[in-house]
């Protein structure tokens, strides 16, 4: 069987490194809060081009503190909506609705997943105060016009990264483009660690200092808390583990773009749509996601052919029973979206052979 994602054989690459890195943070004592962390924080914000990194405890907790410190500053209140792509992973939601926001779902570019400025234009109301596009499989959204929009009407914009690590336009990267930016480092993403962890980009200097705050219980200072914060830390075994990859993200990036290269010159199956992209250096391929109206039968005749494929993702949230009070409503492209995706292999460890056995699956679906 093809795997979908080896993450074994992805982090066996870097077996010293990692051992050494982990030896490091068990030989010095600190475990939290420490030297690693600090260290992890600087090196990210260099790669993305921020003024600063926050590590905590991983890509939700990115988006709900970032929420959560914008309520503290009095930029937002409960009630204000913040607009996101209606496609987008159950997470993105979350993160609004647990800050008593209203989350108001935007039809995506059928052709990209991602958002529009044109779209976002037509659901902006009194009440809009955030736009939150998601680079969703690891294509950056079309930020230069969604920034122009956002300042035209004065709203914030955080970046949903989770999925997007390195990827730009014309050189600025995800995570740079908008007030600030939010990043999971959940073992399966492009840049993952050993467990979870995530971070928050910004050059805000208010927000830097509220989100160091409120995910260590609120305080900046021991025994001494100025907001009512949570426990959100990002620990020093999984920084060390992260500053270890960061050194081989760019590298793996673009192996998974010569992968896709691959994919995308060789799959021609005329019952398969491949993903779009508007340049090189916009994509970062976390997923490489075909769509299909025979996904059913795709699935299960790449299982039986000896290829593992997943599905991201099979319900959108307004179909979740989460969000019952949303599922009135209809956003047929999203839903379409949801019910035809199918993601196939792509990793930096899949070989020249796996990958033309995977394309000549394909090719040969009927």
């Amino acid at each position: 069987m093809i795997p979908f994602l080896d993450l074994k054989a992805i982090n066996q690459q870097y077996q010293a490194e990692l051992k050494e890195a982990c030896a490091r943070v068990i030989d010095s004592g600190w475990y939290i809060m420490g030297k690693e962390l600090e260290a992890f924080e600087k090196e990210f914000a260099s790669y993305c081009g921020s003024s600063k990194a926050i590590g905590v405890a991983n890509g939700l907790d990115a988006l709900i503190l970032t929420f959560r410190a914008w309520k503290e500053l009095g930029k937002l209140k409960d009630g204000d909506e913040v607009i996101v792509p209606a496609n987008t992973y159950i997470a993105s939601i979350l993160a609004i609705s647990e800050n008593k926001l209203i989350p108001v779902l935007v039809e995506p570019d059928p052709a990209t997943f991602n958002l529009t400025a044109k779209n976002i234009a037509k659901s902006i109301t009194p009440k809009t105060k955030v736009i939150l596009p998601v680079h969703l499989y690891g294509q950056i959204s079309p930020m230069e016009e969604i920034m122009q929009l956002a300042k035209q009407h004065k709203l914030l914009v955080l970046e949903d990264c989770a999925q997007a690590h390195g990827a730009m336009i014309e050189g600025k990267k995800a995570g740079t483009w908008g007030d600030a930016g939010a990043f999971s480092f959940y073992p399966g993403k492009n840049l993952g660690a050993l467990g979870d962890a995530g971070a928050v980009t910004t050059d805000d200097e208010e927000l830097i200092d509220v989100i160091s705050a409120l995910r260590n219980y609120g305080s900046h200072e021991k025994y001494k808390n100025k907001y009512k914060g949570v426990n959100s830390r990002l620990d020093e075994i999984q920084a060390a583990m992260l500053r270890v990859k960061l050194q081989h993200l760019d590298r793996e990036t673009e192996i998974r773009k010569q992968v896709a290269l691959k994919y995308l010159q060789g799959i021609n199956n005329p019952l398969l749509v491949l993903p779009e992209i508007s340049n090189s250096e916009g994509h970062v391929w976390h997923l490489f996601v075909i769509k299909t109206p025979k996904r059913e039968q795709l699935s299960k005749y790449l299982s039986e052919n000896g290829v593992q494929s997943l599905i991201h993702y099979p319900t959108p949230p307004h179909k979740q029973l989460a969000y019952k009070e949303l599922q009135d409503i209809s956003y047929p492209i999203a839903e379409t979206i949801h019910d035809q995706v199918l993601s196939i292999p792509l990793s930096s460890t899949i070989s020249e052979v796996e990958i033309e056995i995977v394309i000549n699956i394909l090719n040969s679906f009927k």
